[in-house]
């Protein structure tokens, strides 16, 4: 099995990994939880890590009470808002490296690009609309950085986005994860979250090619309008 067919998975079948994981790790398994979380907000290299679908494989196993829905509410939130924080200083650290438009390694533009999009539409907005949205969580907390946006109106956002996030997917997989349909169809339960979790990006980028081809239409009509004038002259 080649490290990307494993990761894919690792993805799909969450709930038994963490599963086996607790079994063998016990409480430390709090700690895995937390750091992959964590790295999914907080490092702007890791948009591929599984937040979503941890967060409702980790709410469906607390209500087997394999977890305490609780204390993972409390640590995950926690995870969340440290790691948009993390991921903040690390955009404001950058800033001069984006604005300057030079390459950085491990950093996609493309992914950049559309976030700051998403921002000059939503504004700070962007920050609790991004939690749901997967690579964008990811960017958004860089791009606020980049942009130094006043670090309380950050905060804000920030806070209230981490604790709507956690509790959304968290609690949806604590109620409806264990439903006997869910359980035995996990990874089509997967599959659908991250396609509902994508669906706002999507209408947006649907909305902006839409908006593009009308202001090119607009130009190229006035183009013809300002050549026939010329013409009749």
């Amino acid at each position: 099995m080649t490290v990307v067919e494993h990761f894919v998975d690792l993805f799909l079948h969450l709930d038994q990994y963490l599963g086996m994981i607790t079994e063998q790790y016990g409480m430390l398994s709090y700690l895995f939880v937390f750091l992959i979380l964590f790295c999914e907000t907080g490092l702007v290299v890791t948009p591929f890590l599984p937040g979503d679908s941890l967060l409702f494989a980790v709410g469906a196993l607390s209500a087997l009470g394999v977890f305490h829905v609780g204390y993972f509410f409390v640590l995950l939130c926690i995870a969340a808002i440290l790691g948009d924080t993390v991921n903040y200083h690390i955009g404001f650290l950058l800033r001069h490296k984006v604005e300057q438009k030079e390459d950085m390694r491990f950093i996609k533009r493309q992914y950049l690009e559309k976030t700051q999009a998403f921002f000059e539409r939503h504004g700070g907005k962007t920050l609790v609309i991004a939690r749901f949205i997967p690579i964008v969580r990811s960017f958004a907390p860089f791009v606020s950085g980049v942009g130094k946006m006043r670090y309380s109106r950050f905060l804000a956002y920030n806070v209230v986005g981490g604790i709507l996030w956690v509790t959304v997917a968290l609690f949806a997989g604590y109620f409806f994860g264990n439903i006997r349909y869910v359980k035995e169809n996990f990874s089509l339960v997967v599959i659908g979250i991250v396609l509902v979790s994508a669906l706002p990006a999507f209408i947006a980028y649907v909305q902006e090619c839409r908006l593009a081809k009308t202001a090119a239409a607009c130009y190229n009509e006035n183009q013809e309008n300002r050549e026939d004038g010329g013409l009749r002259k």
